[in-house]
């Protein structure tokens, strides 16, 4: 594993368990549409702290949960041991190049708002279709370009304080785009008529205020982090704060108990594996 990969200092930056903990709820629904059964082998990939990778598990399946970030990779081991899941494992891993992991051994392939931030759109595709059985599926959760809910607006604020991407970047908003989704395991194998989308909606769910929430994107989510400190840099940190404090506050659904939900719309993937 290369120590100066960019993306895993990225989401080894901060502590990305705390923004995870606003989404479980979300992550147990997408587990329970999927149909996971006992004896389903799962893989999670960019799995965080198990969002999903814990819900897919006490349904039975047996889980693999990979992340780049070895901080998250031994938050989820520890969640595990804690919710005494011997068949959930967690170990670090590189969404572009999947070396350790065998040829046709996943039933499903999950991977949600994980794999789309890999810089390497053309093999992270290669690669779930590969490890995943013939009839099996993947699905991904991405985030959507120019979405108007909170997150695509989130990162694309962020990017707006931010300084230029190296020469070669690609967006890993295009993952929330169906024409390059269908382009990029169109290369890997798989036919258009093997490849369904939906709209669907997370919820970020806070037991605080919208300008607590955006602390925890603040201190503790990578690319919000890395957006506030050039924004330092610059002298622009208020007006980044003043900026994302009013999306925050027009996007929460939340009651008036001082409790914040926010809803994000995101692109779901089904990928049949031919």
């Amino acid at each position: 594993m290369n120590a100066t990969n960019p993306n895993k200092a990225l989401w080894e930056k901060g502590d990305f368990t705390r923004l995870a903990a606003t989404m479980r709820e979300s992550g147990d629904k997408v587990v329970e549409s999927l149909g996971v059964k006992p004896g389903m082998k799962v893989l999670d990939l960019g799995c965080g702290d198990g969002t999903t990778a814990l819900p897919a598990a006490k349904r039975g399946a047996e889980v693999l949960g990979v992340d780049i970030a070895s901080n998250l990779v031994a938050a989820g081991k520890r969640r595990a041991e804690e919710a005494g899941l011997a068949n959930l494992r967690f170990q670090e891993g590189d969404a572009c190049a999947l070396t350790d992991l065998p040829d046709q051994t996943f039933d499903l392939a999950l991977s949600m708002f994980g794999a789309m931030f890999a810089p390497k759109p053309d093999d992270v595709a290669r690669e779930l279709v590969r490890v995943v059985k013939p009839g099996g599926r993947i699905v991904m959760g991405n985030w959507i370009p120019n979405d108007p809910t909170l997150v695509a607006q989130v990162l694309k604020t962020s990017m707006s304080y931010s300084p230029p991407p190296p020469e070669g970047f690609i967006s890993p908003m295009l993952w929330g785009s169906e024409a390059a989704v269908t382009e990029r395991f169109g290369k890997a194998g798989v036919p258009p008529e093997n490849i369904s989308f939906s709209r669907e909606t997370y919820e970020f769910q806070f037991p605080g205020s919208p300008s607590e929430l955006l602390a925890v994107f603040r201190n503790y989510y990578g690319p919000t982090m890395n957006a506030f400190a050039a924004a330092e840099a610059n002298g622009r940190a208020d007006d980044l704060q003043r900026e994302l404090e009013a999306l925050f506050t027009a996007q929460n659904k939340g009651g008036r108990d001082g409790t914040t939900s926010i809803p994000a719309t995101f692109l779901r993937v089904t990928v049949k594996r031919p």
